[in-house]
Protein backbone atom coordinates (compact mmCIF):
# COMPACT_ATOMS: atom_id res chain seq x y z
CA UNK A 1 0.00 0.00 0.00
CA UNK A 2 1.30 3.44 -0.94
CA UNK A 3 1.76 5.70 2.08
CA UNK A 4 3.72 8.66 0.73
CA UNK A 5 0.72 10.81 -0.17
CA UNK A 6 1.16 10.43 -3.93
CA UNK A 7 -2.49 9.47 -4.43
CA UNK A 8 -3.80 11.97 -1.88
CA UNK A 9 -2.27 15.19 -3.18
CA UNK A 10 -4.71 17.26 -5.19
CA UNK A 11 -7.78 15.22 -4.32
CA UNK A 12 -10.93 16.95 -3.13
CA UNK A 13 -11.99 15.19 0.08
CA UNK A 14 -15.36 15.86 1.70
CA UNK A 15 -15.53 14.81 5.36
CA UNK A 16 -18.65 14.88 7.51
CA UNK A 17 -18.33 15.23 11.26
CA UNK A 18 -15.11 17.17 10.68
CA UNK A 19 -15.69 19.69 13.44
CA UNK A 20 -13.64 17.66 15.91
CA UNK A 21 -12.35 14.24 16.91
CA UNK A 22 -11.58 11.67 14.27
CA UNK A 23 -13.04 13.71 11.39
CA UNK A 24 -10.78 16.64 12.19
CA UNK A 25 -7.73 14.38 12.27
CA UNK A 26 -8.51 12.91 8.85
CA UNK A 27 -9.02 16.42 7.45
CA UNK A 28 -5.72 17.65 8.87
CA UNK A 29 -3.75 14.63 7.68
CA UNK A 30 -5.24 14.80 4.20
CA UNK A 31 -4.47 18.49 3.92
CA UNK A 32 -0.85 17.95 4.96
CA UNK A 33 -0.51 15.55 2.05
CA UNK A 34 -1.87 18.13 -0.38
CA UNK A 35 -5.57 17.29 -0.47
CA UNK A 36 -8.19 20.01 -0.71
CA UNK A 37 -10.59 19.56 2.18
CA UNK A 38 -14.30 20.30 2.40
CA UNK A 39 -15.14 19.95 6.09
CA UNK A 40 -18.78 19.59 7.12
CA UNK A 41 -20.26 19.57 10.60
CA UNK A 42 -23.33 20.75 12.48
CA UNK A 43 -20.98 22.41 15.01
CA UNK A 44 -20.04 25.71 13.37
CA UNK A 45 -17.50 26.65 16.03
CA UNK A 46 -15.70 23.33 15.83
CA UNK A 47 -15.79 23.52 12.06
CA UNK A 48 -14.11 26.92 12.08
CA UNK A 49 -11.39 25.53 14.33
CA UNK A 50 -10.79 22.62 11.97
CA UNK A 51 -10.52 24.86 8.92
CA UNK A 52 -8.24 27.31 10.73
CA UNK A 53 -5.95 24.50 11.90
CA UNK A 54 -5.45 23.56 8.24
CA UNK A 55 -5.21 26.95 6.58
CA UNK A 56 -2.89 28.30 9.29
CA UNK A 57 -0.46 25.56 8.27
CA UNK A 58 -0.70 26.46 4.59
CA UNK A 59 -3.26 23.82 3.68
CA UNK A 60 -6.46 24.19 1.67
CA UNK A 61 -9.83 23.78 3.36
CA UNK A 62 -13.32 25.21 3.42
CA UNK A 63 -16.03 24.58 5.97
CA UNK A 64 -19.74 24.09 5.39
CA UNK A 65 -22.07 24.02 8.37
CA UNK A 66 -24.43 21.12 7.73
CA UNK A 67 -26.57 18.51 9.47
CA UNK A 68 -26.27 15.14 7.73
CA UNK A 69 -29.84 14.28 8.76
CA UNK A 70 -30.90 16.86 6.16
CA UNK A 71 -30.61 15.75 2.53
CA UNK A 72 -30.68 19.40 1.49
CA UNK A 73 -27.70 20.16 3.73
CA UNK A 74 -25.71 17.27 2.25
CA UNK A 75 -26.54 18.46 -1.26
CA UNK A 76 -25.32 21.91 -0.26
CA UNK A 77 -21.99 20.48 0.95
CA UNK A 78 -21.50 18.64 -2.33
CA UNK A 79 -22.39 21.76 -4.33
CA UNK A 80 -19.88 23.81 -2.32
CA UNK A 81 -17.14 21.29 -3.06
CA UNK A 82 -17.79 21.44 -6.80
CA UNK A 83 -18.09 25.22 -6.76
CA UNK A 84 -14.83 25.67 -4.84
CA UNK A 85 -12.70 22.93 -6.38
CA UNK A 86 -14.49 21.58 -9.44
CA UNK A 87 -14.88 17.96 -8.31
CA UNK A 88 -15.47 15.55 -5.45
CA UNK A 89 -12.90 12.79 -5.35
CA UNK A 90 -13.52 11.31 -1.91
CA UNK A 91 -16.41 11.38 0.55
CA UNK A 92 -15.77 10.23 4.11
CA UNK A 93 -19.13 9.58 5.79
CA UNK A 94 -17.81 10.01 9.31
CA UNK A 95 -20.54 11.80 11.31
CA UNK A 96 -21.99 9.53 13.97
CA UNK A 97 -23.09 9.06 17.58
CA UNK A 98 -23.01 6.00 19.89
CA UNK A 99 -26.01 5.95 22.26
CA UNK A 100 -25.32 2.62 23.94
CA UNK A 101 -28.19 1.58 26.19
CA UNK A 102 -30.16 -1.51 27.11
CA UNK A 103 -33.73 -1.89 25.87
CA UNK A 104 -34.78 -1.48 29.50
CA UNK A 105 -33.39 2.06 29.24
CA UNK A 106 -35.85 2.98 26.47
CA UNK A 107 -37.45 5.87 28.35
CA UNK A 108 -34.07 7.57 28.69
CA UNK A 109 -32.66 6.41 25.37
CA UNK A 110 -35.37 6.66 22.72
CA UNK A 111 -34.57 10.20 21.60
CA UNK A 112 -30.86 9.37 21.28
CA UNK A 113 -31.75 6.18 19.41
CA UNK A 114 -33.89 8.14 16.94
CA UNK A 115 -31.05 10.57 16.47
CA UNK A 116 -28.60 7.71 15.89
CA UNK A 117 -30.79 6.24 13.16
CA UNK A 118 -30.99 9.66 11.51
CA UNK A 119 -27.25 10.41 11.74
CA UNK A 120 -25.57 7.01 11.52
CA UNK A 121 -27.69 5.54 8.75
CA UNK A 122 -29.81 8.16 7.04
CA UNK A 123 -26.86 10.55 7.13
CA UNK A 124 -24.76 8.05 5.18
CA UNK A 125 -27.56 7.55 2.65
CA UNK A 126 -27.80 11.31 2.23
CA UNK A 127 -24.06 11.63 1.81
CA UNK A 128 -23.90 8.96 -0.87
CA UNK A 129 -26.82 10.44 -2.77
CA UNK A 130 -25.32 13.93 -2.65
CA UNK A 131 -22.06 12.93 -4.38
CA UNK A 132 -23.10 9.96 -6.54
CA UNK A 133 -24.06 11.80 -9.74
CA UNK A 134 -20.99 14.05 -9.58
CA UNK A 135 -18.64 11.09 -9.14
CA UNK A 136 -20.23 9.13 -11.98
CA UNK A 137 -20.07 12.18 -14.24
CA UNK A 138 -16.38 12.64 -13.36
CA UNK A 139 -15.73 9.01 -14.20
CA UNK A 140 -14.39 8.14 -10.76
CA UNK A 141 -14.81 8.70 -7.04
CA UNK A 142 -14.27 7.08 -3.65
CA UNK A 143 -16.85 6.76 -0.86
CA UNK A 144 -15.64 5.74 2.60
CA UNK A 145 -18.35 4.77 5.07
CA UNK A 146 -17.54 4.52 8.77
CA UNK A 147 -19.21 1.49 10.31
CA UNK A 148 -18.02 -0.16 13.56
CA UNK A 149 -17.07 -3.50 15.04
CA UNK A 150 -20.40 -3.10 16.85
CA UNK A 151 -21.97 -3.71 13.44
CA UNK A 152 -20.44 -7.20 13.31
CA UNK A 153 -22.93 -8.73 15.77
CA UNK A 154 -25.96 -7.83 17.82
CA UNK A 155 -24.99 -7.78 21.50
CA UNK A 156 -26.52 -6.63 24.77
CA UNK A 157 -26.40 -2.89 25.28
CA UNK A 158 -25.99 -1.80 21.68
CA UNK A 159 -29.06 -3.01 19.81
CA UNK A 160 -29.89 0.24 18.04
CA UNK A 161 -26.30 1.40 17.57
CA UNK A 162 -25.22 -2.01 16.24
CA UNK A 163 -28.19 -2.04 13.86
CA UNK A 164 -27.24 1.35 12.39
CA UNK A 165 -23.65 0.26 11.84
CA UNK A 166 -24.64 -3.12 10.38
CA UNK A 167 -26.90 -1.20 8.00
CA UNK A 168 -23.95 0.93 6.91
CA UNK A 169 -22.05 -2.25 6.05
CA UNK A 170 -24.90 -3.64 3.96
CA UNK A 171 -25.40 -0.28 2.29
CA UNK A 172 -21.71 -0.16 1.37
CA UNK A 173 -21.85 -3.67 -0.09
CA UNK A 174 -24.84 -2.76 -2.27
CA UNK A 175 -23.18 0.46 -3.41
CA UNK A 176 -20.01 -1.44 -4.28
CA UNK A 177 -21.95 -3.85 -6.51
CA UNK A 178 -23.82 -1.04 -8.27
CA UNK A 179 -20.83 1.24 -8.76
CA UNK A 180 -18.12 -1.25 -9.67
CA UNK A 181 -15.79 0.32 -12.17
CA UNK A 182 -17.21 3.78 -11.37
CA UNK A 183 -16.81 4.49 -7.67
CA UNK A 184 -14.48 2.93 -5.11
CA UNK A 185 -16.24 1.93 -1.88
CA UNK A 186 -14.56 1.29 1.47
CA UNK A 187 -16.21 0.18 4.70
CA UNK A 188 -14.29 1.03 7.86
CA UNK A 189 -15.08 -0.81 11.09
CA UNK A 190 -13.21 0.99 13.88
CA UNK A 191 -12.55 -0.78 17.11
CA UNK A 192 -13.08 1.06 20.39
CA UNK A 193 -11.07 4.28 20.44
CA UNK A 194 -11.91 6.07 23.72
CA UNK A 195 -10.23 9.37 22.93
CA UNK A 196 -12.41 10.20 19.89
CA UNK A 197 -15.12 11.66 22.14
CA UNK A 198 -17.73 9.24 20.80
CA UNK A 199 -18.16 7.87 24.30
CA UNK A 200 -19.74 11.16 25.33
CA UNK A 201 -22.89 10.09 23.46
CA UNK A 202 -23.33 6.86 25.46
CA UNK A 203 -26.61 6.76 27.40
CA UNK A 204 -25.75 3.98 29.87
CA UNK A 205 -22.08 3.20 30.35
CA UNK A 206 -22.91 -0.25 31.73
CA UNK A 207 -24.05 -1.08 28.19
CA UNK A 208 -20.41 -1.34 27.07
CA UNK A 209 -20.55 -4.91 28.43
CA UNK A 210 -21.56 -6.18 25.00
CA UNK A 211 -18.29 -5.20 23.38
CA UNK A 212 -16.05 -6.39 26.22
CA UNK A 213 -17.83 -9.59 27.28
CA UNK A 214 -15.75 -11.73 29.62
CA UNK A 215 -13.12 -9.00 29.68
CA UNK A 216 -15.43 -6.35 31.17
CA UNK A 217 -13.83 -6.24 34.62
CA UNK A 218 -10.29 -6.07 33.24
CA UNK A 219 -11.32 -3.45 30.69
CA UNK A 220 -12.92 -1.34 33.41
CA UNK A 221 -9.71 -1.39 35.42
CA UNK A 222 -7.63 -0.43 32.40
CA UNK A 223 -10.05 2.33 31.44
CA UNK A 224 -9.92 3.74 34.95
CA UNK A 225 -6.13 3.80 34.77
CA UNK A 226 -6.30 5.43 31.33
CA UNK A 227 -8.63 8.14 32.59
CA UNK A 228 -6.11 8.74 35.36
CA UNK A 229 -3.35 9.20 32.79
CA UNK A 230 -1.74 5.78 33.15
CA UNK A 231 -1.89 3.20 30.34
CA UNK A 232 0.28 0.77 32.27
CA UNK A 233 2.01 -2.06 30.45
CA UNK A 234 -0.05 -1.45 27.33
CA UNK A 235 1.05 2.13 26.76
CA UNK A 236 3.57 1.48 23.98
CA UNK A 237 2.18 0.87 20.45
CA UNK A 238 5.30 -1.17 19.73
CA UNK A 239 4.31 -3.53 22.56
CA UNK A 240 1.98 -6.41 21.64
CA UNK A 241 0.08 -5.68 24.86
CA UNK A 242 -0.96 -2.23 23.55
CA UNK A 243 -4.66 -2.14 24.40
CA UNK A 244 -6.24 1.12 23.19
CA UNK A 245 -5.73 2.87 19.88
CA UNK A 246 -4.99 6.55 19.67
CA UNK A 247 -7.37 8.28 17.21
CA UNK A 248 -4.36 9.34 15.16
CA UNK A 249 -3.51 5.72 14.44
CA UNK A 250 -6.98 5.07 13.07
CA UNK A 251 -6.98 8.26 11.02
CA UNK A 252 -3.65 7.26 9.47
CA UNK A 253 -5.23 4.08 8.16
CA UNK A 254 -8.07 6.03 6.52
CA UNK A 255 -5.50 8.19 4.77
CA UNK A 256 -3.66 5.04 3.68
CA UNK A 257 -6.90 3.73 2.15
CA UNK A 258 -7.26 6.98 0.19
CA UNK A 259 -3.58 6.82 -0.80
CA UNK A 260 -4.08 4.09 -3.40
CA UNK A 261 -4.34 4.18 -7.20
CA UNK A 262 -7.79 4.66 -8.67
CA UNK A 263 -7.72 1.09 -9.90
CA UNK A 264 -7.14 -0.37 -6.44
CA UNK A 265 -9.77 -0.48 -3.68
CA UNK A 266 -9.30 -1.45 -0.06
CA UNK A 267 -12.92 -2.52 0.35
CA UNK A 268 -13.01 -3.34 4.08
CA UNK A 269 -10.75 -2.40 6.95
CA UNK A 270 -10.78 -3.03 10.69
CA UNK A 271 -8.02 -1.49 12.79
CA UNK A 272 -7.42 -2.93 16.27
CA UNK A 273 -5.03 -2.57 19.15
CA UNK A 274 -3.32 -5.95 19.47
CA UNK A 275 -3.93 -6.23 23.21
CA UNK A 276 -7.46 -4.83 23.27
CA UNK A 277 -10.27 -6.37 25.35
CA UNK A 278 -13.04 -6.10 22.74
CA UNK A 279 -14.60 -9.41 21.73
CA UNK A 280 -16.57 -8.47 18.57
Amino acid sequence: MNTDGTHVAGKVIVITGAGGGFGRLVAQMGAKLGARIVAADVNAEGLDETVASITDEGGTAVGVTADVTSKADCDRVAAAAVEQFGSIDVLVNNAGIMPLAFFADHEQAWEAWDRAIDINFKGVVHGIASVYDQMVEQGRGHIINISSIYGNHGVAGSGVYSATKAAVGVLSDALRVESQGKIKVTTVRPTGVPATGLGLTVVNYEATVGITGQNTERFGQKLGDWLGGNLGEGADPDDVRYWTLDPTELAEQIIAVIDTPWGVTISDITVRATGEDYVL
